[in-house]
């Protein structure tokens, strides 16, 4: 599904993998919030996933506005990308930085990442 690529540990403490985890579980809400604090945004682990989780969670937010005109496809497809929401949330709780295919390279030629 995606190939994870481990950073360097000592750049993230516990606080900081919560905040990744929570950002991917509830996008984009927690993710446009933590782009209002300097103190949060500015750490490199977590500008790494905050700009993956607010891609994802426009994306999931496209899914839950078409979902009442193509109910079958929109509706398995928010449920799969939920569920890879919660295990790229695990994987960066867990230190590693998420390879996301397509959208880790958008928001780093963005510049987001």
């Amino acid at each position: 599904m995606n190939q994870p690529e481990t950073g360097p540990q000592d750049q993230s403490n516990l606080d900081d993998r919560r905040w990744a985890l929570l950002s991917y579980l509830f996008t984009p809400v927690v993710p446009a919030l933590l782009l209002l604090r300097e103190d949060i945004r500015t750490r490199p682990y977590i500008k790494a996933h905050l700009a993956q989780a607010m891609a994802l969670g426009v994306l999931q937010l496209a899914l839950l506005i078409l979902a009442p005109f193509t109910f079958c496809l929109t509706a398995i497809a928010f449920l799969l990308l939920y569920c890879a929401l919660i295990y790229w949330g695990i994987m960066a709780y867990n230190g590693q930085y998420n390879r996301i295919p397509w959208v880790t390279d958008y928001v780093t030629k963005q510049g987001w990442a």
